[in-house]
Order: structure tokens, then sequence, then C-alpha cells
């Protein structure tokens, strides 16, 4: 079983987004909130905060490419954040808020550039994707609290002001992607 699955690494903003996001996405097993690509071993949420570390704020996907694709995710990615702000989104500043592809392979890679070669072709976004495409090399997991924050912490105001209306869009977009609710009265 563990064959079927692949990884993949993605920077886009804060991981409280983008975790929650593709964590309802069919095809994907888990998102997990990261750090990626730094300077320093085994990174602590202050560290990579301060923009000291040279890590992004990333998040791990596992996902089964029989049920979605690499180009899928990428799509649901440029849909989820502004690929043409360096080195931030929103109000997050810093480069620990990068936009970036860390691929695993590359068929990845190239999918990437693919992707990147078309949205700007398409003119998606008034400016240059700042996207970088670059191979992991190194990826830490974020201190536990980071996992399914927006689920266990929906009244933080950031959850609320960033992150919950980023959702509903999301929710909007990919309705047809999105994993089927069970309801917790079904036995």
């Amino acid at each position: 079983m563990a064959g079927l699955f692949q990884e993949a690494t993605l920077a886009g903003g804060c991981f409280w987004c983008l975790e929650s996001a593709f964590n309802q996405l069919q095809g994907v097993e888990k998102a997990s909130s990261g750090y990626a690509n730094g300077d320093i071993a085994n990174p602590t949420y202050k560290q990579v905060c301060n923009g000291d570390s040279g890590h992004a704020e990333v998040i791990r996907l596992i996902y089964n490419p029989s049920e979605i694709s690499f180009r899928e995710i990428l799509e649901v990615f440029f849909a989820l954040h502004d690929p043409t702000q360096l080195n931030r989104q929103g109000h997050d500043i810093g480069t620990q808020y990068r936009s970036g592809v860390f691929y695993h392979n590359d068929e990845q890679r190239l999918t990437a550039e693919a992707i990147i070669a078309e949205i700007e072709a398409e003119q998606i976004w008034p400016g240059k994707v700042v996207t970088q495409v670059e191979p992991i090399q190194s990826y830490y997991p974020a201190e536990d609290y980071h996992e399914n924050y927006f689920e266990r912490n929906p009244e933080n105001q950031y959850c609320q002001a960033v992150v919950s209306p980023k959702l509903a869009k999301f929710r909007r977009t990919f309705a047809a992607k999105l994993k089927p609710v069970i309801s917790a009265q079904a036995s």
C-alpha cells in the first residue's frame, strides 16, 4: 500500500491555510506542516518566523497519484495563494512565506515548470510568477501544535481573518474534488 503514495512539498505562505485545504482534497492521504530547505537542522517555529533560518513554511503531502495527479495538486496550490508576491503572502512577510515547489523528482520539476509557463502565458496573475522550483533538500515537521491548527483553533483571529475566507473560496472552487463529508450521526 505504501508504494501507491507519493510525496509533494509546497510553500505558499502560512502553512495553516494550505494544510487545511489539502487535507480536504480527494487523493490526499495527509497534509502536514513543516519547514524546508533552510540552513539549520530541526528549526523551531520561532527560528523560522524570525526569518534567519532560511526555511520556508511548507506542507508535505502524501497523495495517491491514481486519485489526484501532481498537476491537479499544483492547480489547487496556485489557486490558494498569490505566486507573484515575492517573500510574502498578504500581511505575512519574509522569506519563510515564499512561494515554492520543492520537487522530489524530475517529473515534479517538469510539471511545475510547465504549469508556471502556462500561468505566465495565460496572464492569470497581473504580475510575474516568482514561485521557486527547486529540489527538496531538507524537511522538518513543524511542532505538533501546528497540525490541524485551523480545525483546532477556528476562533483564532488569524484563522478568522485569513484562513477561513481562503478555505471558503477553496471549497466553492474545488467542490467536486473534495473528500465526502461523513456525518457525525451516521453509524
